[in-house]
């Protein structure tokens, strides 16, 4: 959830991860953004000192996630049905 949160729809802050629609809890989301930084996955750097707030990003090898994610979720729609999200045309549209 979160690489997919940072990079298909560019979520960057804690609150803003904590905001998506499965509404993950605050320590959960916490432990594993630890967990993702640990195993470089994810980034962050300070943009305020006061308090200290962070913005994340993926690494490259995060971003080398978005092949198993497309993968999933194909395999998703095709035995579980639901609706179908392309972050290929979400990508068009913002180069555009």
């Amino acid at each position: 959830m979160i690489i997919r949160a940072l990079i298909w729809h560019e979520k960057r802050t804690f609150q803003a991860l904590q905001s998506s629609a499965e509404r993950i809890h605050t320590n959960l989301l916490s432990q594993r953004l630890k967990k993702l930084i640990k195993w470089q996955l994810v980034r962050r750097e300070v943009y305020q000192g006061r308090p200290i707030r962070y913005p994340y990003h993926p690494t490259e090898g995060g971003q080398n996630l978005e092949n198993v994610l497309l993968q999933i979720m194909t395999w998703g729609h095709l035995h579980l049905g639901g609706r179908h999200y392309n972050p290929q045309t979400k990508m068009s549209r913002l180069k555009s």
